[in-house]
């Protein structure tokens, strides 16, 4: 399959395109977790791209997209107009179905819930990676009571969960200390990143020549965002279908973070699977499947709606674009 590598300006910055998949199919676009580039989606696109155009990029600061200048220009607002400055130059005007991992499920949720994005996501799938504001009201006790409001019934979470969450979290705080973290990277942690990923997750890894620079640079996407979402939660409501894909021994982001959010949502699916945080890289045959089910369930027009629902291949493995090239994928 041939993959396009795009050049896509989004206003501060140039963000690294990546595009595979039969021109004119459902386009499907995927965002990248911390420390990853969109490499990490790899093994699902080579699940997907047989039968849907599908789409990853670099957020700002990682891979090979330009890094802003400053911390404020991480802001979530700004990670959305990236996302739209790509879907500008990769889908036009089509509907995309978009799915994230880790910060970049964290970072979707704001285009997920902004009314501009409306009627231009298709579908939503989360992996790993909560609404900030939707935790931070949840956090205050505002979930429940906005259930109460809308009359839906919030489901109990099990007793601990929020502690365990905030255990799970402690990366968090560290990440916000000064100098500290970048020199931990900087001094071997970005090098040894693979070596804790097959530890830890039982995954073998391929090494990312920009590994240091993702780890560095985004340690402004928790600056800039967490302390300020958690000070000032919105009220936030998903325009599009959403369905969570929920690894059950994720060591990060703990199962309760995805239920009792119907207030937000609306009806949604959710997905639980024995696997760790990061699933994409260690099953992406199953992340596949369960991207491609949701899809063919919110089709966008008469056409998908009457083709057959199918499996991704077993076996496959307002911005604008310039500077195209073919490699192959």
């Amino acid at each position: 399959m041939i993959r396009e590598t795009l050049s896509v300006d989004a206003g501060d910055v140039r963000l690294a395109v990546y595009v595979s998949g039969p021109r004119g199919a459902t386009p499907i676009v995927l965002v990248h977790g911390y420390p990853d580039s969109a490499a990490v989606w790899e093994p699902v696109r080579a699940q997907l791209d047989t039968r849907y155009r599908v789409i990853a990029y670099d957020v700002r600061g990682a891979g090979a997209s330009d890094a802003p200048a400053t911390r404020a220009a991480y802001r979530l607002e700004r990670l959305a107009a990236d996302l739209a400055a790509v879907a500008a130059a990769t889908c036009g005007a089509q509907p995309f179905h978009l799915v994230g991992h880790d910060w970049g499920s964290i970072q979707s949720w704001e285009a997920v819930t902004d009314p501009a994005f409306k009627g231009r996501i298709a579908s939503y799938t989360s992996i790993s990676g909560p609404c900030l504001d939707h935790a931070s009201i949840d956090l205050r006790g505002g979930a429940a009571a906005h259930a109460k409001e809308r009359k839906t019934q919030r489901p109990e979470r099990p007793f601990g969960s929020g502690v365990r969450q905030t255990l799970k979290s402690w990366y968090i705080l560290f990440f916000h200390l000064p100098w500290l973290p970048e020199l931990v990277w900087r001094a071997g942690g970005a090098r040894m990143w693979p070596l804790w990923l097959r530890v830890t997750e039982r995954v073998r890894a391929g090494r990312d020549p920009a590994q240091r620079r993702n780890t560095i640079n985004g340690l402004n996407l928790y600056r800039a965002n967490f302390i300020d979402r958690l000070l000032r939660p919105r009220a936030r409501h998903a325009h599009a279908p959403v369905q969570f894909i929920v690894p059950l021994r994720d060591r990060y982001v703990g199962p309760a973070l995805s239920l009792g959010l119907e207030g937000w949502l609306g009806a949604y699916e959710r997905i639980e699977i024995d696997a760790g945080h990061w699933v994409v890289l260690r099953d992406p045959g199953r992340i596949a499947l369960q991207i491609a089910r949701f899809i063919d369930a919110h089709r966008v027009n008469e056409t998908e709606r009457h083709a057959p629902a199918q499996a991704p291949h077993p076996a496959a493995g307002a911005g604008t674009a310039s500077n195209a090239r073919a490699a192959s994928a």
